[in-house]
């Protein structure tokens, strides 16, 4: 009886698993949340958990929202290496020109400057690399250098500011305990949920499993694949304003971390190269697992040389990762 229960509870976590491609990176994630908990002393002292949801969740958020939109790409079979530097754009623009909180239309101008240039960035590599037909890998590592160029000319020195009222909301807020920072990632979340089960949802990943196939059902593939670019600059945008305020200040080069961390977040997150599986929750989970292993590696004060190698050989494994299972599979 209990062995027939098991199997079933093994059949569910499959079939969930297959699904919504989270199975492996929920696991990853308490696996490293329990560990990186274990490694605080005062972890049971009150306060302390909300603390540290505070801490990592405004520090990770950036790159949460990049890895998302690399996730979008990725599912409909393309590749964006710009994102981080559309996040320096986004962070030079903000930090050079927000002013007071005496001037809230104006900062709402600035905003809506750095969301429009983050559409514009993602619709430049759709065409290029959808409606051109041109390779995406190359054409979104040129464009890279093309944002990452304007961000250092309009700020060749670290400079600027955001001012402390803005920056005080985004770091020190919360409601019930939980940071404005995790509320909005989940707000995100929600949209896309709503998307995900509607027609637009349905063709990404149509598109992405077999764009021919897609194409001749009448899918419009190329506005599907053009759209996963303009979303991945949308949320790079928003990833430079959330950038901007927690460090409230300019940095030219701000993004340049941010774009290897979406892939691999994404790819530990169940999202294929291949596109057409994974989810945007899984590749989310992929990002904190991330972002835990290198909270893990600073609390451990691992050397400089070793954190660069086991930040490579993560790297690895998650794209290994998918090749090593199929393998074993064809094994069977």
């Amino acid at each position: 009886m209990l062995e027939k229960k098991n199997h079933k509870i093994g059949n569910w976590l499959k079939s969930f698993n297959k699904k919504y491609a989270i199975g492996v990176p929920l696991i990853l994630l308490i696996v490293s949340t329990v560990l990186f908990l274990s490694l605080q002393s005062n972890v049971f002292e009150s306060g302390t958990i909300s603390r540290l949801m505070n801490s990592n969740f405004r520090t990770w958020l950036p790159v949460l929202l990049l890895t998302m939109g690399q996730a979008l790409v990725l599912i409909g079979g393309g590749l964006d290496l710009s994102n981080g530097a559309i996040v320096s754009v986004g962070n030079v623009i903000l930090a050079l020109n927000i002013t007071t909180a005496d001037e809230p239309l104006h900062n709402l101008g600035i905003v809506g400057l750095v969301i429009g240039f983050g559409l514009a960035a993602g619709l430049l590599n759709g065409f290029l690399t959808v409606y051109l037909g041109l390779q995406p890998v190359i054409v979104t590592f040129a464009t890279s250098f093309i944002y990452a160029g304007l961000a250092l000319l309009l700020l060749p020195s670290p400079g600027g500011a955001i001012p402390r009222d803005y920056t005080n909301v985004y770091r020190n807020t919360q409601y019930l305990g939980i940071p404005i920072s995790l509320i909005i990632l989940v707000i995100f979340l929600v949209v896309w949920g709503i998307f995900r089960h509607r027609k637009y949802g349905r063709f990404l990943y149509a598109v992405g499993g077999n764009a021919k196939a897609a194409f001749t059902t009448g899918v419009p593939v190329t506005w599907i694949r053009i759209s996963t670019y303009v979303l991945s600059g949308l949320l790079a945008s928003f990833g430079a304003i959330s950038y901007s305020l927690l460090t409230g200040s300019g940095f030219s080069g701000s993004g340049a971390d941010m774009m290897l961390p979406s892939i691999t977040g994404a790819i530990i997150g169940g999202i294929s190269f291949s596109g057409g599986s994974g989810s945007l929750v899984g590749a989310v989970f992929g990002g904190i697992v991330l972002g835990n292993i290198r909270r893990i590696i600073s609390i451990a004060k691992i050397d400089s040389w070793a954190v660069t190698l086991v930040n490579a050989l993560v790297i690895v494994f998650a794209l290994a990762a998918p090749g090593i299972v199929n393998l074993l599979r064809r094994k069977k």
